[in-house]
């Protein structure tokens, strides 16, 4: 079976009669009748009644003819974008995100991509880090930007920066009293809150990794879904709870960052091993400059910047696929 038959077969369907449908196709009759007559012999069912005038489907034809004719018009389909991509027309980029990034340089990159390129459709997609490996594999995605590190091979990975973690505290805590940095043992024997809970692995497990590794054992470990239920509880007096030192949220917790430049959280850029398409050194050259403005969500004093170098940031960005407009000024 092929698509060619497929393609046959859906022309008899539609016209009823193998006259007509071999002129629609600009082929004789007698091989388009053999080629559905093969069909039907490798499917072992009978598909068209051909003692009828018009032509009638049986119930298996019936069932065969909307499959093929769902299958014709995905490859149609497949075809059209295959050809927009090969030709740098691609008018859709979906970007995966976990909502941390948000409190930090996300939505200034993503305003930043559509002053420079505002025929370009920007869809933003919430995903967890493990979540947006799966969806760059299916093409659900065209880049993610998450905080766990992951090991599939087909997935590229970028590490934009290395951000602190710091403690969140009841304002009634007794280490709330001073602002300074704060030993990573002191959540020794403390509850503590953690997020996500589920899916995992996400950042609960980075930050339990941290615990393991630094040998340091909470008396209780408190599992909720999202940072504003952690930090909620926290403002209640429930826990401590550590976070990016970007995701400082509420005026009503304390915040004492960690005393450890090991104790950090990556910020990371994911896309398709091999991806060469304009996107992947836009954004990179995007973030450069981004972080060559130090915009205050920025604390230089809180991040480490291995993946992106400040030199790259006086570069233009990368130059728009043929057809869309020039970048404007920016």
């Amino acid at each position: 079976m092929d698509i060619r038959q497929l393609k046959y077969f859906v022309a008899v369907a539609d016209a009823r009669n193998f006259t007509r449908a071999s002129e629609v196709l600009h082929i004789a009759q007698p091989p388009l009748s053999r080629q559905i007559q093969l069909l039907e012999e490798e499917l072992g069912v009978q598909l068209i009644l051909r003692n009828s005038r018009p032509l009638r489907l049986t119930e298996a034809g019936r069932t065969f003819y909307e499959q093929a004719l769902q299958i014709i018009n995905r490859l149609d389909q497949l075809k059209t974008a295959t050809r927009q991509i090969g030709l740098n027309q691609q008018r859709t980029l979906s970007i995966g995100f976990v909502a941390s990034t948000l409190y930090g340089g996300l939505p200034m990159l993503v305003r930043k991509l559509r002053q420079h390129y505002p025929d370009v459709d920007i869809q933003l997609v919430e995903l967890t880090s493990q979540q947006q490996f799966a969806a760059l594999t299916s093409g659900r995605i065209d880049v993610g930007f998450g905080r766990v590190r992951g090991n599939d091979a087909t997935v590229a990975r970028t590490i934009l920066r290395e951000e602190r973690l710091v403690l969140a505290l009841p304002p009634n805590s007794p280490l709330a009293g001073e602002s300074s940095r704060i030993p990573f043992n002191v959540i020794q024997g403390q509850k503590l809150i953690v997020y996500p809970k589920e899916p995992r692995p996400s950042f609960a497990d980075h930050v339990l990794s941290l615990l393991n590794d630094h040998a340091v054992r909470p008396a209780e470990i408190h599992e909720v879904r999202e940072i504003q239920t952690a930090l909620g509880l926290v403002a209640a007096a429930s826990g401590m709870c550590v976070i990016p030192a970007s995701a400082r949220l509420r005026s009503d917790v304390h915040y004492r960052l960690i005393d450890d430049p090991r104790i950090t959280s990556p910020i990371i850029m994911s896309h398709r091993l091999n991806d060469n398409a304009w996107y992947i050194p836009a954004l990179k050259e995007m973030v450069a400059a981004m972080y060559a403005e130090n915009p205050p969500w920025l604390n230089v004093e809180h991040s480490v910047f291995p993946g992106i170098g400040a030199e790259s940031a006086a570069e233009p960005p990368a130059k728009p696929p043929r057809g869309r407009k020039k970048p404007g000024p920016a």
